[in-house]
């Protein structure tokens, strides 16, 4: 996918941080026009990370990171864009370690999130929406087999069960 042309970034809140408001701004902005694999709103399932989080019991710097999730890893937003904005040190660890890179292991992705403090529970809401029967119903039976089967051994890897 092609980056977003390059926006300033929100100015910081008063903590010196972008609040949760400017973070959807941001991750929306970032993610306009993309589409899931259902052809949803990209946005729509940004919206369902962070509030899985949420109902997780996940703190703001957690729902920050499952805003901006999957920013680096399609190429919405440049790893250099991530490091300027204003976002605590610990989001931006949880969004490189929720960030696949190319070639990369199953393993080596999984062992990277559980390294990573808060990593895990924003992954596991990942993997919540991206596994939903509702969302993947729309699929066809291949790719729905194809990412079911992806998405449970991912939660294997990740120790989170069935």
């Amino acid at each position: 996918m092609a980056p977003v042309t390059p926006t300033p970034s929100p100015a910081p809140g008063p903590a010196g941080r972008l609040s949760l408001a400017e973070v959807e701004a941001l991750a929306r902005a970032a993610h306009a026009g993309q589409t899931d694999k259902a052809g949803r709103p990209y946005a729509e399932h940004l919206l369902a990370v962070a509030e899985g989080v949420r109902r997780r019991g996940g703190d703001d710097e957690q729902i920050a990171a499952a805003w901006l999730h999957d920013a680096v890893e399609d190429d919405a937003l440049s790893e250099r864009r991530l490091h300027e904005t204003a976002l605590s040190a610990r989001t931006k660890d949880i969004v490189l370690a929720l960030t696949r890179r190319t070639g990369e292991s199953a393993e080596t992705y999984a062992a990277r999130i559980l390294a990573t403090p808060g990593a895990l529970l924003v992954k596991e809401a990942d993997l919540a929406h991206n596994a939903d029967p509702a969302r993947l119903s729309v699929l066809d039976g291949a790719t729905r087999t194809r990412l079911t089967e992806k998405y449970a051994g991912m939660r294997a890897l990740l120790g989170l069960g069935g």
